[in-house]
């Protein structure tokens, strides 16, 4: 994943024009909130960028929010669109590979489409040690990536595909899987996109 390339995405396209936008994060939310996570949990975006989940997370009364992405671009139209609540929000530029938590930061942890662009074994590494690190024992552990019949490239780059078996094996044994859910995707453009999302427990050990 490169900065350059990202700022270079959100720079040139409208925020409503990406292959990956949603009107609402609707799966997001209800899995959210089915969950029953409360209003006071510690919840970190990754690779949120323009995403309007924070939008609704912030109206469904959520306290403690992060939205971090590796394009500032991309974190600065959600600022604009939310206005004066955008200073509600932690807001992080970063790649999720090298970025800064503090151990046990978060309760929830929700990656919609980031995880599928890390096509190296060290960089899959790197991302579930962040989640060790960053996410309480017993928090929640939400990623969707494209599904074994997904696309094979998406914004010009090559993406991993995941059955829900080979993206919880990813994450092993510190977690457990709680549902997986399947999701077709229509992009601005009309096409289908498959996903699946995984929710974990990370093991209160």
């Amino acid at each position: 994943m490169q900065k350059e390339h990202w700022e270079k995405v959100y720079t040139s396209k409208a925020a409503h024009e990406v292959s990956w936008f949603q009107e609402r994060a609707e799966l997001s939310l209800r899995l959210i909130q089915e969950a029953g996570i409360a209003k006071e949990a510690s919840l970190i975006d990754v690779g949120g960028g323009a995403s309007t989940l924070v939008d609704d997370l912030l109206a469904l009364g959520y306290e403690d929010l992060t939205v971090l992405d590796l394009s500032g671009a991309a974190l600065e139209t959600a600022k604009a669109r939310l206005g004066a609540q955008a200073a509600r929000v932690h807001w992080q530029v970063a790649d999720i590979r090298t970025a800064v938590f503090a151990k046990h930061r978060f309760d929830v942890w929700h990656d919609r489409a980031v995880f599928h662009f890390l096509t190296e074994e060290a960089d899959k590494q790197k991302y579930v040690e962040q989640v060790l690190h960053s996410v309480k024992p017993g928090g929640w552990v939400m990623v969707a990536t494209f599904a074994e019949d997904g696309p094979t490239r998406c914004s010009g780059l090559p993406v991993a595909r995941y059955s829900p078996d080979e993206l919880h094996g990813v994450f092993g044994e510190p977690f457990s899987l709680i549902q997986h859910v399947r999701e077709s995707h229509y992009t601005p453009a009309g096409s289908e996109q498959k996903f699946v999302y995984c929710f974990c427990r990370k093991e209160a050990f």
